[in-house]
């Protein structure tokens, strides 16, 4: 049996969120299970593709077992801020994502990159949360990557608040 570094299962909590003006911001994958509380630091095409991933997920519970409602993935609103203190642990390389079919969770592992190469194995962490927990963290994930800076008609690159240098203008 795999040994995670971090092992949060189940959650009590868990969010992804942004820190920082557009164009500068830190995203955050952070869960929480009783006093212990986990950020870790993520790109934003990796907080995009998890969003997506939990929708393709729970869409493909739902048709293959009609008696998962659905409706039991409403979302819970609830303050989906990151909490402080905001201390990442590590910086996530790969994600996967799964189903534990026995306790109806949705199981999220990441492992991060080795800071040197003196340590053995990077560090890693698991988040086993509900259907509704992870329906909820993609919603809000899905509107904070979209929060970002405008993107140029043009060339389809971001729009500094500075100004852009757009190649198709030239």
């Amino acid at each position: 049996m795999t040994k995670f570094t971090y092992d949060l299962d189940p959650v009590t909590r868990i969010t992804a969120s942004a820190v920082g003006p557009p164009g500068q911001r830190v995203f955050y994958i952070q869960a929480r299970r009783g006093r212990e509380l986990v950020s870790l630091i993520a790109e934003k095409e990796q907080v995009r593709a998890l969003a997506q991933a939990i929708d393709r997920l729970l869409e493909e519970l739902a048709e293959k077992n009609p008696l998962l409602s659905s409706s039991d993935d409403l979302l819970l609103v609830s303050d989906m801020n990151l909490e402080e203190p905001i201390e990442p642990r590590f910086r996530i390389a790969q994600m996967g994502i799964g189903y534990d079919a026995e306790r109806d969770m949705v199981i999220l592992v990441m492992q991060g990159y080795r800071e040197d190469e003196s340590e053995e194995e990077p560090p890693t962490a698991r988040f086993g949360a509900s259907r509704q927990q992870m329906r909820a963290l993609s919603e809000h994930a899905a509107n904070v990557v979209a929060r970002g800076r405008k993107i140029c008609g043009n060339c389809g690159r971001p729009v500094d608040p500075g100004g852009h240098f757009c190649p198709q203008m030239n």
